[in-house]
This record gives C-alpha cells, structure tokens and sequence, in this order.
C-alpha cells in the first residue's frame, strides 16, 4: 500500500485480515515501498524504496532483519522495486536505477549482480519487476524498453521478447509480471492498461482490460500475481483495488477503494500470495 506506507494481509476473496508500517526509515517503517515477496514459509520481504533497502518480516508482520543503503555497490541500491524469492530461499532484487538484479542469500548477503544499461542484449533500461519460473530462471520486465527478458539464475541471457506498442505480444511500460503453476507468463501492460499472457517462450496467448473503472478495467496496473488455484490478482494502482481474475482473464471479484482505512489503498503496487 505504497502511499499509506505499510503492508496489508487479506484473504484470497479480499477479507481484510492485517496490517503493519508507518512512514519513516526505522525497523518495520516504509518510504513509498513498491514491491513485495513471500518465502516458502511465510516470510515477507518489502522492497522499501525510498529507504533504499529490503525488508524481511515475519508472516504477521514482526520485524526480522534488513539490508541496503543508498547508492551502486554491491548490497546497495538505486530505488528497489520488484523482489522474488527461489526455492532455496535466495532473493533476486530489481535494483531499478542501477539498471541490474541483485541477488542474496535470505539473510541478505549479497551474492552476485547483473545487467547494465541501456538496450542490449543482458541489459537494461529501468527494470521493475521479475518472476522465478520453477527450473530457476528469471524472467525481468526491462520496462523502458519494454520487454521481457529470460535469465538463468546465474545472471546468464537466454531470451527476450516484446516491442513497444499496443498490438498483441506488444508493451507499453510494463510494471508487473507473474507466472503460474503450467509456466505461462502475465504482464502488467501498464501503458495499455491490461494483462497480456504469454507462454513461457514469450508467445502470445491472451490478453485483457481496457482503461477506466469497470469490473475487468485499469487505471495504470501495478503489481500482479497468480494463486495456486491459477487466480489472477492484479493491483489496479489508480483505481486503489485489488482485481481478481480466472487464469483466462475472466473477472471474479474486486476490493478495495481510495483512503487509509483498513481494506483502503492509496496507489497500491505490489502483491504476493502465501501458501495458505
């Protein structure tokens, strides 16, 4: 909940269930935090942006350690914004302004780096988000040029697909980016407020949503991920809700509107799923 600085829990049908985080740079406080990851079990990592540094929390929001400062050495960072975490518990961070993904053990040690900029092959032009497949590779939305790119976990190129553009298979500033349980790919097309689904060689399968209010529509898209179940959740950042869609892009339920309160949000970025 990037403007109201803190980390909201709900239920998979949007049930308000918790909360934690103010505005500040202490232990458990955010400055416009952006993106959000959860470990096999149940630890919370919060890219806290303007803080310059990753989070980790326990699954009811306890403060359990922290990592990063300002600036592009190893460890440090250029605006964080979109975090995962592998099956042995490493976290990939898209270190956005360094144009690179970090990599750390779950303790935050760093252990190992790539990218550069601008529009190479292995490089990057403001990145914000990234996804682990289940072999270990890396899929990173490279958002300026828009485009997504495959890594293996080492930081080794494998593919790239994508075009700035509106057509299908086309990007326009993607801001999100998730897989589900079969390996197909979702982006966040923030610029052309939908979801496009790829498979996962980057073919173009699906898309959905148009600009505006409605049920099925955006307002600028953020953060997106896929349950267990193969639901869609996306975080529709203008319109301050969460959307819940099937994996055929079929609209199911919606929560969450302007304000501060519980269940409220004021522009929403990220979203991860736990295991229960």
């Amino acid at each position: 909940d990037n403007g109201n600085n803190r980390v909201q829990k709900f239920s998979s049908s949007g049930a308000f269930l918790a909360k934690w985080g103010t505005p500040g740079s202490g232990d458990g406080q955010f400055l416009w935090p952006r993106g959000i990851a959860v470990d096999s079990t149940g630890n919370v990592y919060v890219a806290d942006t303007n803080n310059q540094r990753i989070q980790k929390f326990s699954p009811t929001g306890a403060f359990l350690a922290k990592w990063g400062s300002y600036g592009s050495g190893d460890g440090q960072f250029s605006n964080p914004q979109g975090i995962a975490v592998d099956s042995s518990g490493n976290i990939y961070v898209v270190d956005n302004g360094n144009n690179r993904v970090q990599k750390f053990s779950a303790s935050g040690a760093f252990l190992a780096k790539w990218g550069s900029p601008p529009n190479n092959d292995g490089q990057f032009n403001y990145p914000s988000a990234l996804v682990e497949d289940s072999s270990g590779g890396i899929y990173v939305l490279d958002t300026n040029n828009h485009r997504v790119q495959k890594f293996s976990a080492t930081g080794v190129f494998l593919s790239k697909w994508g075009t700035q553009g509106s057509g299908d298979g086309q990007l326009w500033y993607p801001r999100g980016i998730a897989m589900d349980g079969s390996g197909n790919v979702y982006v966040v097309d923030n610029g052309n407020n939908r979801i496009q689904k790829f498979s996962a060689s980057g073919a173009f399968l699906a898309k959905w949503g148009s600009y505006g209010s409605g049920d099925g529509q955006f307002q600028l898209p953020q953060g997106i991920v896929v349950d267990s179940s193969g639901n869609v959740y996306v975080v529709d950042g203008q319109n301050s809700r969460v959307q819940k869609f099937s994996s055929s892009g079929a609209f199911l339920a919606k929560w969450g509107t302007p304000g501060s309160g519980d269940g409220q949000f004021n522009w929403p970025r990220g979203i991860a799923v736990d295991s229960t």
